[in-house]
């Protein structure tokens, strides 16, 4: 553990190494790591300079991590060993930093793996914490993470990066470490509420004083159930990349509102438009649109074009669909491109999804839209039962029967034991709906 002075020591350190490299304000430095204390160290060290940072998924094929790097054209590669023997050698400077015990362990990296090719150049740089004592089981290569660790290394005493997340483990952390700050995902929420409930309440948890969620949609059992479990300190934003943070929701505000992501927060404007760029009354469904005054400007490297796309005058837009209430309080519906028009009326997924997390024995889900010769596109559902649930297809059937119009309700309904998902926990959707149409010859 370092002090907050001893960080910043090693931070200027890291930044006075780069620009003996001769990088300079406005370049790029990309990460190829794990959550280790090193990537926030690089981070600092890059900000520091001026420089920006591009963090690369280490899920990624060698393939496509040679082609961002080729694509972002870094001054300098800061590696994980072990991820850097795969890829071939880039063009850029590479500063290794040597993969951890506990991460290699986790990973299961064996010890001849752990060396890094013979062109790479050894780079020890050190990183920790400094007033809350944060956790944070997320991985850094994600924009909302990545921003909550950045800001907590500048007035947290301790920051635990866990190497994956694991719902018992983290229970343990928070009691052993005193944790009064946790970042986390949805996802994240659902396993800690599968664990038994005497095991749950067998941790000391007192120490939390704030639950920052975000990255992704919050089913409202799961929510109530968190806020039901830790109290209103359970907290909420919604942004996106280009945007940034749009909007908070504490969680007082979530139990006189449920389902909401909350309201404007200050300094941010926030419309929900029509296909006509026109703003829309309370309650009517359309595109989120908004724009962050103290969230740096983007633009999207080698295509210009593509920021054009997405600017509503002077707005951004996220790509979500929702509504305001009459208060200011804004509610997701669904992505745009998840948007399934079956016969010509608009269906959205999220609704479809938030019903079936309602029915006993579901542990999560993923609605979209498949080819259907008569009606263009027809409601698929992927379910993946709780564990020792015994679900079947006519029972969820008859419950969603109930509870939805006939025109909602899925044609085709799977049974997963998982479904695949990203390190962060979100469902990657288009792994399952993307065999459907690549059959089909067509895309929508």
């Amino acid at each position: 553990m370092y002090s907050g002075a001893e960080l910043r020591d090693r931070a200027m350190r890291a930044a006075t190494a780069m620009a003996a490299l001769g990088i300079r304000a406005g370049d790029r430095v990309a990460l190829l790591l794990r959550n280790d204390l090193p990537f926030l160290e690089a981070t600092l060290a890059a900000q520091h300079l001026g420089v920006y940072v591009v963090p690369l998924n280490w899920h990624s094929t060698a393939e496509d991590i040679a082609y961002l790097l080729q694509d972002c054209a870094p001054s300098l590669l800061i590696a994980h060993s072990d991820l850097l023997s795969p890829l071939p050698r880039p063009s850029m400077p590479v500063r290794t930093i040597d993969t951890p015990d506990e991460i290699a362990l986790a990973y299961r990296v064996p010890p001849p793996a752990r060396r890094a090719p013979d062109w790479a150049i050894p780079c020890k740089m050190y990183c920790l914490s400094a007033n809350a004592r944060v956790l944070i089981p997320a991985p850094l290569y994600h924009s909302a993470p990545n921003m909550f660790a950045l800001r907590a290394v500048n007035v947290a005493e301790f920051i635990l990066l866990p190497t994956r997340f694991d719902a018992r483990a983290l229970l343990a952390d928070i009691e052993r470490e005193r944790i009064t700050h946790l970042y986390a995902v949805a996802t994240m929420f659902q396993r800690l509420l599968q664990l038994p409930a005497a095991e749950r309440q067998g941790h000391d948890l007192s120490s939390l004083q704030f639950v920052l969620h975000a990255g992704g949609p919050c089913a409202p059992k799961v929510k109530r159930a968190m806020l039901d479990w830790l109290g209103p300190i359970v907290n909420e934003y919604y942004g996106s990349t280009e945007a940034g943070p749009m909007t908070c929701c504490s969680g007082n505000d979530w139990l006189c509102h449920p389902g909401t992501v909350g309201r404007v927060m200050d300094g941010a404007r926030l419309a929900v438009l029509g296909e006509n760029g026109e703003t829309l009354a309370p309650r009517t469904v359309g595109e989120i649109c908004a724009y962050n005054g103290a969230y740096p400007d983007f633009t999207y490297l080698h295509q210009p074009q593509a920021r054009a796309e997405l600017q509503r005058g002077d707005l951004v837009a996220t790509g979500d669909l929702g509504w305001l209430d009459d208060e200011g309080f804004l509610y997701v519906s669904d992505r745009k491109k998840d948007l399934v028009i079956s016969g010509g009326v608009n269906i959205y997924p999220a609704e479809i999804e938030a019903v079936l997390l309602t029915v006993e024995g579901v542990a999560d889900c993923a609605v979209f839209g498949i080819p259907d010769a008569e009606f263009g596109e027809a409601l698929a559902a992927v379910v993946q039962p709780q564990a020792g649930a015994q679900l079947s297809h006519g029972w969820l059937r008859a419950a969603l029967s109930t509870r939805l119009p006939r025109y909602k309700q899925p044609r085709l309904i799977e049974l997963r034991d998982e479904l695949p998902r990203q390190e962060s926990g979100k469902i990657l959707k288009r792994l399952l709906r993307d065999p459907y149409w690549a059959a089909a010859g067509r895309r929508i």
